[in-house]
């Protein structure tokens, strides 16, 4: 062991493992995947900040009650009893994220997650008070003056305002939002309360204005395992070498790839220019400031610069960057699949946009599969995702048919615990429960309580019961023995059951006599 182990200082060769981050500033673009996009924020934040006022048979539409332990959602209220719905609907959400993952890639982070969702409204007050991008680059590396007090004032005051009404909010899915409404002037919030409503702004403050897309690159383990669920028939926002390589400016009127004699280039040649590219940013490149996973190669490989390439050697990339510009996580698409890709489409648009300006056709980048790119057959409707889809119908079928058929009674037996039985004048014996009757539907209901035994016993007590709308019941009751009978345990069944006969429910027991 007395061989000495080279060590090799990262830094010296200018890969440090540890590199501050740079602020993204994300260009503003329009296109039909940003309208999507806007449409799936609003549609979100809408039921959000929407639902807890409504109102449902005069409560809150939407309460998760955990004191009381009832869940309101709707029409529907949920007890402890039913939490296997919320194992289902878990399982649900589970086989959700691998069937849209493995049929079209990253939707969820792209459209529905609350990271994206709430950076995109932030990006939106950025803008309205900081400009677009290159006006919010020249402002921060400007000096500290009057005009950037005001705006970066009148950003963080609409960021802190926002923050604060999600927080509220928030607080008004556990708490009456009513109510806690009234309570806020004059401030008569309870400790918890306030404690949650300004936990949840401030992590909503700091994740969409300052975190970004950090949060998707090193806090959410999605990125990091959804390589798992992708194969090459797998629908991804692609770049597609073949027609764009190799990149370079060019005048206007040379026409696209597929117009001229070039047409496309071979995978091969394709991808080693992309790979040449990325080891070598051109001056659009390095003011885009791209940064993200590249795997084209080994690490170590230095490749050729490219050569300068006639126009009409050209692809129809004219390596504008604006897709660059666009992404909210700071990546080249062009460099190929990258974990940091949240696909939202905002490349899309952005070079759907140039190509129209230029003339070419669109879909120089878009969605398609790896195959599909490469010139192989492809196949998205597979094996995987039929397995996939009929899994996730059959769960959400069987999560609707077990909501709409489930119980609304709810019926438990208590033994009294003092006595194992008593003893009656007459020489009769008598064993006393406690049947709690729980009845979970809106409407007050009326139960008929009667038993069922092959021994000689009968029923003393409540013969019927009312319990009012998610009302809780105690009914004590006694069975008795009278002469005659058989010493020891014997089997019974306490039946309740709803006057309407729409609610019926059998409970076994046991009734128990003097040890002879």
């Amino acid at each position: 062991m007395s061989k000495r182990i080279p060590l090799d200082v990262v830094d010296d060769q200018g890969n440090s493992f540890y590199v501050s981050e740079r602020k993204v500033y994300p260009r503003d673009v329009s296109g039909r995947f940003n309208r999507l996009r806007v449409a799936a924020v609003v549609w979100l934040l809408g039921m959000f900040y929407l639902f807890p006022w409504l109102k449902w048979d005069g409560r809150q539409a939407v309460l998760f009650d955990l004191p009381a332990r009832k869940f309101y959602v709707f029409g529907l209220a949920f007890w402890p009893q039913d939490f296997l719905f919320l194992a289902l609907l878990l399982i649900i959400a589970a086989f959700a994220l691998f069937f849209f993952t493995a049929l079209a890639g990253r939707l969820w982070c792209g459209y529905a997650c609350p990271q994206t969702v709430w950076t995109e409204v932030f990006l939106w007050m950025e803008r309205w008070t900081e400009g677009d991008r290159p006006k919010r680059m020249k402002l921060d590396a400007g000096p500290w003056n009057r005009e950037k007090i005001l705006r970066k004032g009148a950003k963080h005051a609409l960021w802190l305002a926002f923050a604060l009404w999600t927080g509220f909010t928030f607080v008004g899915f556990f708490t009456p939002i009513r109510d806690l409404g009234a309570r806020m002037f004059p401030f008569e919030l309870g400790g918890w309360e306030t404690f949650w409503v300004f936990f949840y702004a401030l992590a909503t403050w700091g994740n969409a204005g300052f975190l970004r897309e950090q949060v998707c690159k090193y806090m959410c383990p999605y990125a990091r395992f959804q390589s798992a669920m992708f194969d090459r028939n797998t629908l991804l926002i692609a770049y597609d070498p073949m027609r764009g390589e190799p990149r370079g400016p060019r005048k206007r009127g040379l026409g696209s790839v597929l117009e001229r004699a070039r047409g496309l280039l071979d995978p091969k040649t394709a991808y080693d220019y992309v790979f040449r590219a990325s080891a070598h940013p051109t001056a659009a490149d390095n003011r885009a400031q791209a940064r993200g996973t590249i795997t084209l190669a080994g690490v170590g490989q230095k490749p050729e610069p490219l050569p300068k390439f006639a126009p009409e050697e050209l692809g129809d990339c004219i390596d504008c960057t604006i897709c660059v510009q666009v992404c909210p996580t700071g990546i080249d698409i062009r460099n190929g699949l990258q974990y940091e890709c949240i696909a939202c489409g905002a490349c899309i648009d952005a070079c759907d946009e140039v190509m129209g300006k230029m003339g070419y056709p669109r879909g120089l980048i878009r969605y398609a599969t790896q195959n599909g790119i490469d010139g192989k057959p492809t196949r998205v409707l597979r094996p995987r995702i039929l397995v996939y889809g009929l899994v996730l119908l059959g769960l959400c079928a069987a999560w609707a048919w077990g909501v709409a058929n489930r119980s609304e009674l709810i019926v438990e037996v208590l033994r009294d615990r003092n006595a194992l039985y008593r003893q009656l004048g007459d020489d009769g014996v008598a064993n006393d429960y406690t049947l709690k009757l729980v009845n979970k539907s809106q409407q007050e209901q009326r139960y008929r309580i009667s038993l069922e035994t092959d021994a000689p016993l009968r029923l003393a007590g409540a013969g019927e019961v009312a319990a009012g709308p998610e009302q809780v019941v105690p009914v004590a009751v006694s069975v008795v023995a009278d002469e005659g009978i058989p010493a020891g345990r014997h089997e019974l069944r306490f039946v309740v059951e709803s006057i309407d006969g729409s609610e019926r429910r059998i409970i076994d027991s046991s009734f128990f006599g003097p040890v002879q």
